[in-house]
C-alpha cells in the first residue's frame, strides 16, 4: 500500500479517517499545525506527523513528498472576513505543492449545495475549493455532503442539544428546510474507498443517506430515538441567521461563532442531485444507513460509557460514531459532574476496604437520613429502593447489586464504579477510587510516619431531556450535604482500620 497524506487529523471526519486507513493497510502521513494534539489518539504511533500549515508551499511540500493520495479535510468555520480568502489561498498552495510532489490523487470533502445556486457565504467558499482542485493538475475527487450524524459532528451537536433541552420550541424557518444528512459511517467509507479506487478521476459526488428530511423531522426522529417526547415545534419568520445563531449558543454549548455557518447553510436545501459515486463505491450490501440507525449509533456510546468528565475524553472509541479526545469539550451530550478528592493519612489498602465495603448494613459514609429518604422516594416511584444491600459484607463483584446501585466496573484495590438503578430523568454513576500519595503502600512503621494516599470520589448524571437537566439542579444545592460528608467519613473509618 502506498503512502497517504491526510490534512486535519485533528478535526472531527480526520480524527476518524486515519485508522480506517490504516485497517485498510495504508501508511499514513499527518500533518498538523499543532502535533502535539494527536498524541492522545489511539493509533498516534503508528503514522509519521508532520508540522505544518497548509497555507505554507515549503512545509506542504515536505509533507507531500511520496505521498499517494493527499486528503484535504480543512475549512474555516469561525474565520472572520477573510475567511473565504485563506480557504482560496491554502487550497491553491496545496494543489499546487501536491503537483510538484506527483501526487496521484487529492480527495476533498465539501458541502453539498441547493440545485438553484443558492449558498451561504462558507458554503460558496466550500464550493470554491472544490472548484480549484477539479482545476488544478492533479486529479481530484470532490464529495459533497450535507449534515453528518455522529457523536462529536458539530451540526449533528446542535441538533442533539435543540432536540434534548426543548420540548417545545419557536424556531426559524430553516427548520422547513430539506436535507439529505449522511451517517459518519457512510462518509469514512467513502473517503477510504477512495484510497484505492483505481483510474483517473477528476470530478464532484454528491454523497448522501437514504433518508431526505427536513430539520424539524430530524428533531422528532431525534427524539424517538432518545425516547424523548415528541417536540412541539413552531416555526417563526422573524430570526435572521445572526440571531439564530445567537439563539443557538444560548440554547446549547455550541459556540455562536460555529453555530451561525451552520444555520446559514441550513437555509438551503441539501439534498443530492446524484448518486454517481456507486459506479465507483458500490453501495454496502444492507443499503446505505437511515437517518434513524445513524442516531442510534452516535447515542450508544452513552448506554456503554466508560464515564469521563466529558463524552468526548472517553476511552478509545471502538466505532466511527464514538467520541475521540480531539472533540471540542461540547460534544458528546451533557454530563455533570460532582467531583471531590481528599488526602488520607492511610495506606491505599485501608482505604479499599472501606470503599469495598460500602453500602448495605454498612452504610453510605455520608448523612443516613437522605439516603433513606432517597430509597423511599425511589420504592415509591416504582423503584428498588435501598432494599436490596449487598451479595458480600466484604467483596464485590462486576454486576453486583448494592442498594440502588450495580457494580459496573471494579479494579481492586483501586477503583470501584457504581450505575445508578434508581429511577431517574438519565443515567447516573458514582465513582470511588484511591491510590497511594507516594507510590507506595506500606502500614506504618513504629516510630515513622503512617502512608498516605489519595481519595477521588465522582458523581455524575447524563441528563434525558429537559427533565433531566432541571433534576440535577434541583439536587445541585444538596450535593455537599450528600457527597461532601462521604470522603471524610470514608477517610476517619480508613484510619481507624488496621
Amino acid at each position: 500500500m502506498g503512502m497517504i497524506l491526510v490534512t486535519g487529523a485533528t478535526g472531527y471526519v480526520g480524527g476518524r479517517l486515519v485508522p480506517q486507513l490504516l485497517e485498510a493497510g495504508h501508511r499514513v502521513r499527518c500533518v498538523a499545525r499543532s502535533p502535539q494534539r494527536l498524541r492522545d489518539l489511539p493509533w498516534a504511533g503508528r503514522v509519521e506527523v508532520v508540522a505544518g500549515d497548509v497555507g505554507d508551499p515549503d512545509a506542504m511540500r515536505r509533507a507531500l513528498e511520496g505521498a499517494d493520495v493527499a486528503y484535504y479535510l480543512v475549512h474555516s468555520m469561525a474565520g472572520g472576513p477573510a475567511f473565504a480568502e485563506r480557504d482560496r489561498r491554502a487550497a491553491e498552495t496545496f494543489a499546487g505543492a501536491a503537483a510538484q510532489a506527483g501526487v496521484g490523487r487529492i480527495v476533498y470533502l465539501g458541502g453539498l449545495t441547493h440545485a438553484s445556486g443558492e449558498l451561504s457565504a462558507h458554503m460558496r467558499s466550500r464550493a470554491e475549493v472544490g472548484e480549484i482542485f477539479l482545476r488544478a493538475p492533479v486529479p481530484a475527487v470532490v464529495l459533497r455532503a450535507a449534515t453528518v450524524i455522529g457523536s462529536g459532528s458539530a451540526s449533528f451537536e446542535m441538533l442533539r442539544y435543540l432536540t434534548e433541552r426543548l420540548p417545545v420550541m419557536t424556531t426559524p424557518r430553516w427548520v422547513r428546510t430539506r436535507t439529505q444528512p449522511i451517517a459518519i459511517r457512510d462518509m469514512l467509507r467513502y473517503l477510504t474507498a477512495w484510497a484505492e479506487v483505481p483510474g483517473e478521476v477528476n470530478r464532484a459526488f454528491d454523497i448522501g443517506g437514504p433518508d431526505v428530511l427536513t430539520y424539524a423531522e430530524m428533531m422528532q426522529g431525534y427524539a424517538a430515538v432518545a425516547q424523548l417526547p415528541a417536540r412541539v415545534i413552531v416555526p417563526v419568520p422573524v430570526l435572521s441567521p445572526s440571531l439564530s445563531s445567537h439563539w443557538v449558543g444560548l440554547v446549547t454549548p455550541v459556540p455562536a461563532s460555529i453555530a451561525r455557518p451552520l444555520v446559514e447553510s441550513l437555509r438551503h436545501e441539501a439534498v443530492c442531485a446524484e448518486h454517481d459515486v456507486a459506479r465507483f463505491v458500490p453501495d454496502p450490501p444492507g443499503g446505505l444507513i437511515g437517518f434513524r440507525e445513524s442516531v442510534r449509533l452516535a447515542l450508544r456510546k452513552i448506554k456503554d460509557a466508560d464515564v469521563a468528565t466529558h463524552w468526548s475524553s472517553a476511552s478509545t472509541p471502538g466505532a466511527p460514531s464514538d467520541p475521540l479526545p480531539t472533540d471540542p469539550g461540547w460534544a458528546g451530550g451533557s454530563l455533570y459532574c460532582d467531583e471531590r478528592e481528599l488526602a488520607v493519612a492511610a495506606p491505599a489498602s485501608q482505604v479499599w476496604r472501606v470503599i469495598e465495603g460500602i453500602g448495605g448494613a454498612n452504610g453510605w459514609y455520608s448523612l443516613p437520613v437522605a439516603w433513606r429518604a432517597r430509597g423511599l422516594i425511589d420504592r415509591l416511584m416504582g423503584g428498588v429502593g435501598l432494599r436490596r444491600g449487598r451479595r458480600d459484607p466484604h467483596r464485590l463483584r462486576v454486576g453486583d447489586p448494592l442498594d440502588f446501585w450495580r457494580v459496573e466496573e471494579i479494579e481492586p484495590g483501586r477503583l470501584l464504579r457504581l450505575r445508578a438503578e434508581m429511577r431517574l430523568p438519565g443515567l447516573a454513576w458514582l465513582e470511588l477510587s484511591v491510590c497511594p500519595q507516594d507510590g507506595s503502600d506500606r502500614p506504618a512503621s513504629p516510630g515513622g510516619a503512617p502512608a498516605r494516599s489519595v481519595y477521588r470520589q465522582r458523581a455524575l448524571f447524563h441528563p434525558h431531556g429537559l427533565l433531566g437537566h432541571a433534576y440535577w439542579w434541583s439536587i445541585a444545592p444538596f450535593h455537599n450535604l450528600i457527597f461532601g460528608r462521604m470522603p471524610r467519613n470514608i477517610a476517619r473509618a480508613a484510619r481507624q482500620r488496621r
